[in-house]
């Protein structure tokens, strides 16, 4: 990643003029939200104690399926404003996403304006969501992005690894979801403490903080197989071919 604008302000990439993400319907609405997810799946959070209680923070997770992003924004310790996928936003749910404090992201290039309002939020104090793998796969990081990484060099944001189990079944494909009754895992691991990186970030500067951060979220896997006896569900299948008519 580069950084979006050279400006006189010292802070780069510039946020003037940004505003951040939503926060209202995001933090009244997570109590209903998690006790229907509760009654739904069986749910298991572990290191909730490592997340920081206030603060900017950056939320970097494994990504497995497609429940990872609701489940990250609404069971986090915090509310969590997850970079999401800008195709999300175009299926009739843009305005509820948009309402509910995530951020749009065009994953074929970088995207200034995504990372100006991440950045904006996190400068306000609030927690920001980054699959580093960028999409829904056998979740064991083997092409991680640097997104959160670059986020946490910017803003001096710890990053808290998440490690999620048990939310696509094996075999299942990139948008199937659990079963009720499901066992679904969160796990928070120990704060990557990357500190900040004043203007200009070199590119080696961002794959050694990015490989800091991998290396957090392999590890929070690991301790949570361990821990719960559940492993990560391989690649995602195919989606079935539709029937011509």
């Amino acid at each position: 990643m580069t950084d979006a604008l050279r400006v006189d302000d010292g802070e780069l990439p510039s946020t003037v003029g940004v505003r951040g993400p939503r926060t209202r319907l995001l933090t009244a609405g997570r109590p209903v939200a998690q006790a229907l997810l509760r009654r739904w799946y069986d749910m298991e959070f572990h290191g909730i104690e490592r997340v920081p209680i206030t603060g900017p923070v950056v939320m970097a997770a494994n990504h497995v399926g497609w429940i990872d992003g609701p489940l990250l924004a609404i069971c986090s310790p915090r509310p969590v404003h997850a970079l999401t996928k800008q195709e999300m936003f175009a299926r009739g749910l843009g305005g509820f996403l948009l309402a509910s404090g995530q951020i749009p992201l065009d994953r074929s290039h970088v995207d200034v304006r995504a990372i100006r309002i991440a950045v904006q939020a996190l400068r306000g104090g609030l927690a920001v969501g980054v699959f580093p793998e960028g999409a829904r796969g056998a979740g064991d990081m083997t092409s991680p992005r640097a997104g959160a990484a670059y986020l946490a060099l910017i803003t001096g944001a710890p990053v808290v690894p998440v490690s999620f189990l048990g939310t696509r079944m094996p075999g299942g494909t990139d948008g199937s979801i659990p079963p009720r009754g499901s066992r679904l895992v969160m796990t928070f691991g120990e704060p990557v403490r990357l500190g900040s990186q004043p203007w200009p970030r070199t590119q080696q500067q961002v794959t050694q903080a990015a490989a800091l951060v991998t290396a957090g979220i392999l590890e929070t896997m690991r301790t949570a197989e361990e821990a719960t006896g559940l492993t990560l569900p391989g690649p995602v299948a195919p989606k079935p071919e539709k029937k011509k008519a």
